[in-house]
This record gives structure tokens, C-alpha cells and sequence, in this order.
């Protein structure tokens, strides 16, 4: 089976290595930091020479990626690079890496680390069928996976589903904190808001509904859901402030490409 470079082994890129272990995939690591597998090296350099990857996966810090890749450069031509950089432009990957490089920009997301994650990708020039099926099957081990052919909306997907999941832990913060206001004994406001948060999205996954028609379902005209939806619908509540946090969050993802 062929090998599998993993560049940078923190949560998202540890979370991808377990699911590819799980999968039976022989796995490289390169991670300096001390929270580095058994088995990773710390740089580039130690790799043996005889390794010749199918393909590298990047998963450092953007801001690292001007100093980082041009050390695998020498891969450029045989392996695809599967990139999970927020921000980072093919282009500018192509920059750093050669001509020659096969690039897939991708972003996945945290429930990754419970293989129920969901993960965008776009190929670059010169990414062949084999590599994008490569790719697809890198991606399902840590959940489901889409494939956009316009790069310019890998910004918007990582605003919504890349920082997501950090909306909806606030959420079950902000529910925990509300409880506990209206008396609820901190242990029983956070299994409340947790279970609440986890149940609903369960359902949701489950559902062929809309995520509107299942709002409904739950809220009885003049009932207390309604009560609190008034607040949360309002003009300023949570559907503005979501569109204004997206597109700050995409904002910023362009302003990563360097």
C-alpha cells in the first residue's frame, strides 16, 4: 500500500493519521513539537531516502507554509499534496513547491477527531482522476467529503464548516451559562446544553427536513420556544450576527493566502 506523508500532527492532522491507521494506510510523520507520534521525525531532512509518498499531506500553520514546503519540493512531479491550510491558495502552494506540483486545497473540520467530519476540496492543475480518487479516499476516513471546482469558494467553506464547529461549542457555552442565570446547578446546565446541542444536530443529520421545518416543529405558536426564538430572530440576534461573523471569517481566510 502506498505511503502516506503526513506533514505537521496536531488535532487535525493527528485526527487524519488515526483515521488513516484505522484504515489500515502506512502513515510518515514529520511533527517537531513535542506532542510528536511514535515513530514521527522532526524534520524533512530525516525522512529515508527511499521514500517516495503517494502523497503529502500539509497540515501545518498557513503562516508556516513560506518556510515549510519548499523542503518537499523534491516530491513535486510523483506525489499530489493535499493541503488542509486555511487560506493558502493553490497558486501560491505551486509557488513554494514547483511548476509541477499537483495540488488539492481542502478544508476539513474538527468532529474529524470522531470521523464525522465533512471536508471541501479543489483540485489544482495537473491533479489526475487517480490523485482526486486518492484524495476522496484520504478524506473519508474522517467523514464525508465535496469537491468544488472554484477555488473562490473555499473561503466561504471555511468560514461556515471549517470554523464552525467553534459557533456551535459557543453556542453550548452560551446555553450552559444561561442555564445556570435561571438557577440549573452547573452540572445539570452543562448536560443539559450539551445533550441538547449533540441530540439536535443527531436529528438533523438524521432528518431529510430543513433545518427551518424542524425549527418549527419545535415551536408551538405563543409557547415558550417562541418566546425565546423572538429574541434570538430578532433584527441584531443570531441570524445577523452569523452573517457577519461567515463573512469576517472568509475575510480572513483570503487575507491568510499571503
Amino acid at each position: 500500500m502506498d505511503t502516506i506523508l503526513l506533514v505537521g500532527c496536531g488535532k487535525m492532522g493527528g485526527a487524519m493519521r488515526a483515521g488513516w491507521l484505522e484504515a489500515g494506510r502506512r502513515v510518515a510523520v514529520v511533527e517537531p513539537g513535542p506532542h510528536a507520534p511514535a515513530g514521527a521525525v522532526g524534520s524533512p531532512e530525516a525522512l529515508p531516502d527511499d521514500l517516495h509518498p503517494a502523497a503529502v499531506v500539509l497540515a501545518v500553520k498557513p503562516q508556516e507554509a513560506a518556510t515549510v514546503l519548499p523542503a518537499y519540493a523534491r516530491f513535486a512531479g510523483r506525489a499530489v499534496f493535499l493541503s488542509i491550510m486555511a487560506g493558502r491558495t493553490i497558486a501560491g502552494m505551486r509557488a513554494l513547491l514547483g511548476a509541477e506540483a499537483a495540488v488539492v486545497r481542502a478544508m476539513p473540520n474538527t468532529p474529524a477527531a470522531v470521523r464525522q467530519g465533512i471536508t471541501v476540496a479543489c483540485a489544482g492543475p495537473g491533479v489526475t482522476a487517480a490523485q482526486r480518487d486518492l484524495c476522496t479516499g484520504l478524506l473519508e476516513a474522517i467523514g464525508e467529503v465535496a469537491w468544488v471546482e472554484d477555488e473562490a469558494l473555499m473561503d466561504a467553506v471555511t468560514a461556515v464548516s471549517g470554523s464552525g464547529p467553534a459557533y456551535v461549542f459557543l453556542l453550548a457555552e452560551a446555553m450552559e451559562a444561561a442555564g445556570i442565570a435561571q438557577g440549573l446547578p452547573p452540572e445539570l446546565a452543562r448536560r443539559l446544553a450539551r445533550r441538547t446541542v449533540a441530540g439536535s444536530g443527531a436529528l438533523l443529520a438524521a432528518s431529510a427536513e430543513d433545518a427551518a421545518d424542524l425549527r418549527r416543529n419545535v415551536t408551538s405558536p405563543g409557547g415558550t420556544t417562541a418566546a425565546a426564538l423572538a429574541v434570538l430572530m430578532a433584527e441584531h440576534g443570531i441570524p445577523a450576527l452569523l452573517r457577519r461573523a461567515v463573512a469576517e471569517a472568509a475575510r480572513r481566510s483570503r487575507e491568510l493566502a499571503g
